[in-house]
């Protein structure tokens, strides 16, 4: 048995391709939609990707499964457990799927694969036990968990009403996942645990940066099975506490893979844009720009006027799938020319599709220097906020997390997490006051401050360590908790 995990960093997304090396047949576990790599990496090792296998309907990128049935011919195998609400409907008459109930096996090549209902992230999520009968295994070797079981955490069970806005959902999936729990704690504790995160995804709180563990391991140290040993009560409870608002973008990405993903075919290929194309961009209000510079201060100074921040870096997607609601926006990107591409299979990943044009840095820094058209937005840190925020012409907007917010506080300041802003403003952000708009450290921040801005709100930009201004004003944190 070939087995290799594929990471997608940003999302901190694991699929698995998983091979017979003796009847070189593969199958992909939780593939993204790109699919061209991972028919790479199969070829690579002399495998060709037969099947394609899933864990759930998955709300933080699009799903490669229609993608490798429509234009590779795998067969393709799916979740048929969870109510009617959460059915593959793209999937229901094609001869090609095969669909799944708790306890059913499949073989791929000399591999088997035993499908174990484990609901409470989602309705119908399968976990999947591997067992490797070329080798002549007669006992599994471990066991794929998807959004079930991650090192040091559980999926979690609140997304059908954060995201997708089935209300009355979160604390029904929790008990449910409670119920799911001894399908894995009654696995023998030697079975390897492959999850489909890792540290930094936002689907749990608290996974671990380790890319995978075992049975055994996490009965010892996961702490929300740690939370279930106390009781129903208190793994719901605990489960449930201070999980981060969701990206927007996981809503359409949960309906999108449940009716189908678009087809992709050939990845976007933007043209290249010159100092003459940037003019011309500037006037126009037909596309966004996603400026992808880590300098955040330099974007602040400088740049093209309506455009969205969005660094290169881990935050990317869930930046743009947060703050730019429409996924036909014409895309512009402000990028370095080496990292086009990424740029371009981070967005496809979450269903932004039309990337349009680039431009680099260096292209920019030249419009600039002939006097192009930009933008600034004001930069000041939190001394300043400080002084200005007893002033009434002023509001203070906090972009970190509702669980950060309630842990301490600028007085005064508006709750509004970034990754949920255009909910929020018509019923939150107040359009007749200069925002003042932090973070934790300014990453966040900065991004907020831009969409912001691109709503032509008044806005400055607080760049600073809220740790730092919390010490120096103790007092003044205790009393917002209590107002």
């Amino acid at each position: 048995m070939l087995f290799r995990q594929i990471v997608d960093p940003k999302l901190a997304q694991y699929a698995y391709l998983v091979g017979c090396q003796q009847t070189k047949e593969a199958v992909i576990v939780d593939p993204e939609r790109d699919v061209d790599r991972y028919i790479e990496i199969a070829a690579d090792e002399n495998l060709r990707i037969t099947a394609v296998v899933e864990t759930h309907i998955h709300a933080d990128f699009l799903s490669g499964a229609r993608e490798f049935a429509e234009r590779h011919g795998t067969t393709t195998y799916l979740s048929d457990e969870g109510d009617a609400n959460w059915k593959y409907e793209w999937a229901r008459s094609r001869e090609d799927v095969v669909f799944l109930k708790d306890g059913d096996v499949f073989h791929v090549g000399n591999i088997e694969f035993k499908a174990v209902h484990t609901p409470g992230h989602t309705p119908e999520h399968l976990s999947y036990v591997i067992t490797d009968r070329g080798s002549g295994a007669t006992k599994a070797i471990g066991v794929v968990t998807g959004d079930f079981v991650f090192v040091g955490d559980l999926g979690r069970p609140d997304l059908l009403e954060t995201a997708a806005g089935m209300h009355g959902m979160q604390e029904p999936a929790a008990q449910q996942l409670f119920r799911s729990l001894p399908r894995f704690t009654e696995l023998e504790d030697y079975l390897q645990v492959w999850p489909g995160h890792g540290a930094g995804s936002a689907c749990g709180k608290a996974l671990g940066a380790v890319p995978v563990t075992t049975v055994g391991y996490e009965r010892l140290y996961n702490a929300s099975l740690d939370a279930a040993s106390r009781g129903e009560r208190a793994f719901v409870d605990a489960i449930l506490a201070g999980q981060s608002e969701p990206p927007l973008y996981f809503a359409r990405m949960k309906q999108a893979n449940k009716l189908g993903p678009d087809l992709l075919g050939d990845l976007p290929s933007p043209r290249q844009l010159s100092v003459s194309d940037l003019e011309r961009i500037a006037d126009s209000r037909g596309h966004v720009v996603v400026d992808t510079r880590l300098d955040r201060s330099a974007f602040m100074e400088q740049h093209l006027p309506g455009s969205l921040y969005a660094p290169m870096n881990k935050t990317f997607n869930t930046v743009v799938g947060s703050l730019l609601v429409d996924p036909s926006s014409s895309i512009v990107l402000i990028v370095d020319s080496v990292r086009v591409e990424e740029a371009v299979r981070d967005l496809v990943r979450i269903g932004f599709d039309n990337v349009t044009a680039s431009a680099t840095p260096e292209t920019l820094a030249a419009y600039f220097a002939k006097g192009g058209r930009s933008a600034t937005i004001p930069e000041i840190g939190f001394d300043e906020l400080e002084r200005l925020r007893a002033d009434e012409t002023y509001a203070v907007i906090d972009t970190r997390y509702q669980s950060e917010y309630d842990a301490g506080h600028v007085p005064g300041a508006i709750a509004a997490s970034y990754t949920r802003l255009p909910e929020y403003l018509d019923d939150r952000i107040p359009r007749d006051r200069k925002l003042l708009v932090y973070c934790g450290s300014g990453a966040r921040s900065a991004a907020a401050s831009s969409f912001l801005a691109r709503q032509d709100l008044d806005v400055r930009y607080v760049n600073g360590e809220f740790s730092s201004y919390a010490a120096r004003h103790e007092q003044t944190l205790a009393e917002s908790l209590t107002s």
